[in-house]
């Protein structure tokens, strides 16, 4: 027969039901579990086949199932209890607004974003985070708009192979699949912008995704006004060459602030989530300089109202670009500055070890206001790796903070947990996940009820990964026998331990496999078997990693460990889910101190899964001795292979006297009641202080609140403030070279904890006003050589400049620390528009 053609014939929504369209628009259904149980009991096949979305459902359903439901008691009762929670949600009282006093609108920029593996536009946890940032701002009614991307390949697909090989597999989706809607203007056009990327001018437009309360906008450049190179660059999340990579920087971070602009959208702060968006405080300045500014003094007015959140500590991970691609890439844009082309690279300019390159993540920290780590650790390793962009400057002052990371606590925590909260905590306990006081209740939970609710959730993890692994060995032609016999994998009474991240070396996947005999000894006790369950992706280019995937396949093959070591494929959202809850225990093992956060382990912990991890990323903070396991010490290695050993044989240590024994010790009841108490008490101290609603309160208190008042006041009065500023600043640059400063050492002799000390300096300002400098003494122990630890002592003029224009200072106090100390004299200037006086970047020791 001849197919003359094709047409599609989409479902009507039954009146009493029409309302499900609405639902399945907005991201709330993705942490609302009534609200997807709705769509499955729809159709339990179609919504396994649409990887649980509802867009794809409600597009393929067949019209009499929906018919059927709108006849349904039980189905229209479940549909109004659900529609009326989301309405109230949309509409429930907001934290913010008792919170703040204002019109703040805050603007945050990440190239990916992870709400749903329905919604694959994440590649890990920073798209995740970044997801979860948007939901917990939704739940607190924070006026955020945030700016991302659309990948119509979104990122890879993983297949492994029977030998471990990985393949990425790229899947198309249209925007029509997803719960996105285009944006337009009041005549029902798009909404466009456009940017010049390596001289083609490339058009934007932009979809819609609703989270809740907080829209997000995903810049789309696959439409037909673009050249056919240009509408491939947004193709993949992470994908091409580093060409690929700065246009696709290029887009979100100015291509992000002109679509804002065109909407009539005009943040108050703006929050570059990683150095991806760089480029977004460059265009602001762009716009200013249009208005009459010089650089310098739009510069200074957009950055006070821009803050930078640092993520990876790891060199190679940060965005760098050699000057070459630079100057290609924004051929034509520094001038538009003001700029010539080496100043231009010096915005950005840094040496990660290998030479100087344009840094991205340099680039945000020099354009921002308030710069933080994502956990308190990191913040401490953030200020080492950044230190020589605050020369002379100790490594405790440099001006980089910390908010530790949360987790969005409704997309995570099963329904079970949920419930057990519900029963034991007050009225209203939603609105307040973020006290600790609360949640000591948890505390006294019932051993068996906590029990009962674990057993229920790691046997519905060992069903969910059955059905993987089933479709894994069916997609590589496993023989019947093989396939039968996933219907008995993995015992649900075994203690059962879960690793599931992105596969980077540093993160030592394999480490627990460093001595064989040993780790045999620990899985197969037929008394206390133990089991272990793996999942990850390696980026494609990353060949070690794809290496360390492979061996755990090759040992999962070996007779020693059959059925006691897995490998779940194409790791995401779901997986992810499963694991965090399933498991017995959650194990961490990265290079300490290169992780980041880390965020997989405070999911499992609400779950009441005990986490066994080197103390690094969220976990030093996290860990009371009573949550869960530390593997070795707070200890940093600068050799690998002794850092190897050593945490390897703690691993197995702790694994051997600790956590088995303690997960077959049963009471009468056969419940391990000791191993519950540990579970109840990493639900009660985890949940409070790594919830996002938590981060999210942070971020605006701390920086995004802040950054508003900051960009307020010096936009005022024309921008009078970022002009006075941009002219201090230059006459303390032109000045600062003849500024002289010396002091006099005082005697070496010994001393005793409450004798005074006096210290002298002089200093001649040389143009410079004395009432704006800040001249100190700074002491500290003799081995952290003035970097840690720091004590500081303001000096006091003992007059006005003599005739030789030089003022003397003095200083006299008593250490309130013993030892061999050390110390030093400094002067710098201060300005009152300047939320921290060392972003002057200029600092003299005597």
């Amino acid at each position: 027969m001849n197919i003359l053609g094709r047409v599609t014939v989409l479902p009507n929504l039954p009146e009493p039901i029409d309302r499900l369209g609405d639902l399945a628009q907005n991201l709330y259904w993705t942490w609302e579990p009534e609200g997807r149980r709705l769509f499955r009991s729809l159709d339990p096949d179609l919504w396994e086949r649409t990887d649980h979305n509802p867009v794809v459902l409600l597009r393929e359903i067949d019209q009499a199932a929906l018919e059927r439901a709108a006849e349904d008691p039980a189905f229209l009762n479940a549909y109004a209890s659900v529609i009326e929670r989301f309405d109230a949600y949309l509409d429930g009282d907001l934290w913010f607004q008792s919170e703040v006093d204002g019109d703040d609108v805050y603007a945050y920029f990440c190239a990916e974003y992870g709400w749903h593996e329905a919604v694959a536009l994440y590649s890990g946890g920073l798209g995740v985070l970044a997801g979860d940032h948007t939901k917990a701002a939704s739940d607190l009614g924070v006026p955020l708009v945030a700016v991302g991307l659309w990948y119509p390949e979104g990122y890879f697909h993983q297949r492994v192979d029977p030998d471990g090989r990985q393949e990425a597999v790229y899947q198309r989706k249209e925007p029509e699949d997803l719960p996105l809607t285009l944006v337009v203007d009041d005549d029902g056009n798009a909404v466009t912008a456009s940017v010049n990327v390596f001289g083609r001018e490339v058009t934007i437009q932009a979809w819609c995704i609703g989270a809740g309360r907080v829209s997000v906008y995903l810049l789309d450049v696959d439409i037909g006004a673009n050249h056919p190179d240009d509408r491939a660059l947004l193709r993949r999340l992470y994908g091409g060459d580093q060409r690929t990579r700065i246009s696709q920087e290029i887009i979100l971070g100015i291509g992000g602030v002109r679509l804002l602009r065109k909407l009539g959208i005009e943040p108050t702060s703006w929050h570059m989530n990683e150095g991806h968006s760089a480029f977004m405080p460059l265009e602001r300045c762009r716009e200013l300089v249009a208005e009459g500014l010089t650089f310098e003094q739009a510069r200074e007015a957009v950055v006070a109202s821009t803050v930078f959140t640092v993520h990876t500590p790891v060199a190679a991970g940060n965005d760098a670009f050699g000057f070459d691609l630079i100057n290609q890439g924004f051929s034509g844009f520094w001038g538009s500055l003001g700029l010539r082309q080496h100043e231009s690279h010096d915005l950005g300019r840094a040496d990660p070890g290998w030479g100087p390159v344009f840094s991205m993540p340099a680039l945000a920290i020099r354009f921002s206001s308030a710069r933080n780590g994502v956990a308190k650790l990191h913040g401490e390793t953030s200020r080492q790796i950044w230190n020589d962009l605050w020369p002379e400057v100790p490594t405790e002052e440099v001006p980089i903070g910390h908010v530790t990371n949360g987790v969005h606590y409704a997309t995570w925590v099963a329904p079970e947990i949920q419930d057990l909260a519900e029963a034991e905590l007050p009225a209203g306990w939603r609105g307040r996940l973020d006290d600790p006081a609360m949640w000591s209740a948890l505390r006294d939970v019932e051993a068996g009820t906590l029990w009962d609710a674990r057993k229920a959730l790691k046997a519905r993890s060992v069903r969910f990964l059955r059905r993987r692994v089933l479709a894994q060995l069916a997609r590589q032609e496993a023989s019947p026998t093989a396939l039968r016999d996933t219907g008995e994998l993995f015992d649900s009474e075994a203690l059962t331990i879960g690793f599931a991240r992105r596969f980077a070396t540093y993160k030592r996947a394999t480490l627990i496999f460093r001595d064989l005999e040993r780790l045999e000894r620990i899985l197969c006790d037929p008394q206390r078997p133990v089991q272990l369950v793996f999942s990850g992706k390696a980026h494609p280019a990353d060949e070690p990693g794809q290496a360390l995937i492979a061996h755990i396949q090759k040992l999962s093959n070996d007779p020693r460990f059959s059925g006691k070591i897995l490998f779940v494929e194409d790791y995401d959202m779901a997986v992810g889910r499963a694991l965090t809850r399933g498991v017995d225990v959650w194990l961490n093992n990265p290079r300490r101190p290169l992780e980041a956060s880390g965020t997989s382990g405070q999911k499992a912990a609400m779950n009441g899964v005990l986490n066994l991890s080197i103390l690094d990323g969220w976990w030093p903070e996290g860990f009371n001795g009573a949550n869960g396991w530390a593997i070795g010490g707070e200890r940093s290695y600068d050799d690998d292979e002794k850092a190897d050993a050593a945490d390897a044989d703690a691993l197995y240590a702790v694994l051997e006297r600790e956590v088995v024994p303690l997960y077959y010790e049963r009471d009468a009841a056969g419940v391990p009641s000791e191993w519950m108490r540990r579970s109840a008490e990493a639900i009660a101290s985890v949940t409070p202080h790594f919830n996002a609603q938590r981060m999210v309160k942070d971020y605006v208190r701390r920086y995004y609140a802040p950054a508003s008042e900051r960009g307020r006041s010096i936009a005022a009065n024309d921008f009078a403030s970022a002009i006075d500023l941009a002219r201090w600043r230059e006459t303390v640059d032109g000045q600062w070279p003849a500024v002289a400063f010396h002091a006099e050492a005082i005697e070496d002799a010994q001393h005793h904890v409450g004798e005074a000390i006096t210290i002298e300096a002089v200093l001649a300002p040389r143009g410079l006003d004395a009432g704006q400098l800040t001249v100190e003494v700074v002491y500290g122990p003799e081995d952290e050589a003035l970097e840690h630890d720091l004590h500081i002592v303001p000096m006091q003029a003992e007059g006005p400049a003599d005739d030789a224009g030089e003022i003397r200072y003095r200083a006299t106090f008593a250490p309130d620390v013993s030892g061999r100390l050390v110390y030093g004299v400094r002067v710098y200037p201060v300005h009152p528009a300047l939320p921290t006086p060392f972003d002057v970047r200029v600092i003299r020791w005597a």
